[in-house]
């Protein structure tokens, strides 16, 4: 059984339902010169490691007539490794990822580069508006957290208490600088969240924020 990672262009789609109808545009077309070079990238880093080591489900990849879709399936115990080498590779090219397992869209049109922790699922490379607004309203146990760092040190995180509230912190690089709030509701925090990942402090400052000693 093995892990999807599904590519197609940035912008084509904005829901999971809009996702479903482009692929299925795309089944017999011929296979787009983007796709190519995504497959020939992953197929090169593949070929790299011993073939007990190989991280690919279904080698090589491409050549198939998907238009400017590409499917890149794993083992389950790559998965992490295969995501962020698939978005090292697709995203300077336009692309987004869709995740059928989680059905998660991860499209990079308006992003900020920074290292993403979802306590469910991993590492991501990116954050934009629309990803801040779903993974913290959807946070829920066992690992009911995000943290989003953008430099050694300078981070925001946020853990959804049982309660439903959210405690939110953040740190500015070292530990007289990290300070915490608790928020009551989601889109609250993920404003909050989007708001530190670009630089604006504005709606920060109307919080009371305290000292968290580690």
């Amino acid at each position: 059984m093995s892990y999807d990672h599904i590519l197609l262009p940035s912008g084509v789609a904005s829901s999971i339902t809009e996702v479903d109808a482009y692929l299925s545009t795309q089944m017999g077309l011929p296979q787009e010169g983007a796709v190519a070079q995504i497959a020939a990238e992953l197929n090169k880093h593949n070929d790299a490691v011993p073939e007990a080591d190989s991280f690919l489900s279904v080698a090589p990849l491409g050549g198939a007539p998907t238009g400017a879709v590409l499917e890149v399936p794993c083992p389950y115990d790559a998965i992490g490794f295969v995501r962020q080498l698939v978005f090292s590779i697709a995203t300077p090219l336009g692309y987004a990822v869709y995740d059928p397992q989680l059905t998660w869209l991860i499209d990079p049109a308006g992003h900020v580069p920074a290292t993403v922790t979802h306590g469910g699922a991993g590492e991501f490379p990116y954050l934009t508006k629309t990803l801040a607004d779903q993974w913290v309203s959807e946070l829920s146990p066992p690992n009911p957290y995000l943290v989003v760092e953008r430099d050694e040190q300078v981070y925001m995180q946020t853990y959804r208490e049982k309660t439903g509230a959210f405690t939110l912190e953040y740190r500015d690089g070292s530990p007289d600088k990290h300070f915490g709030t608790t928020v009551l509701d989601a889109p609250t925090v993920s404003a909050l969240i989007w708001d530190w990942a670009t630089d604006d402090r504005t709606r920060m400052q109307t919080l009371p924020w305290s000292r968290v000693e580690l």
